[in-house]
């Protein structure tokens, strides 16, 4: 589901996180929803871990509260695999 400004600032279920997110990481869905993220919170870490962020320009600003506590659990994988 994406953002709309009516649920920008609700949290989704599980079932949500997962349609977002993608995959079938259960973990990580289950992780994403105890940080208490917003629909908006999650896209911002979907887009700062995609580098789109980037592309729009504001990778300058860091992520904070839950948004960067998802982007870390987004990209936990991309640090095991580049070492």
């Amino acid at each position: 589901m994406p953002t709309t400004r009516s649920n920008a600032k609700q949290r989704p279920t599980l079932a949500e996180i997962a349609s977002l997110v993608g995959g079938e990481d259960a973990t990580l869905h289950t992780a994403i929803l105890a940080t208490g993220a917003t629909y908006a919170e999650i896209e911002q870490a979907l887009m700062r871990a995609a580098g789109a962020d980037e592309a729009l320009g504001e990778a300058s600003h860091p992520l904070e509260g839950p948004a960067a506590q998802v982007y870390e659990l987004l990209t936990a994988d991309e640090v095991g695999e580049n070492d």
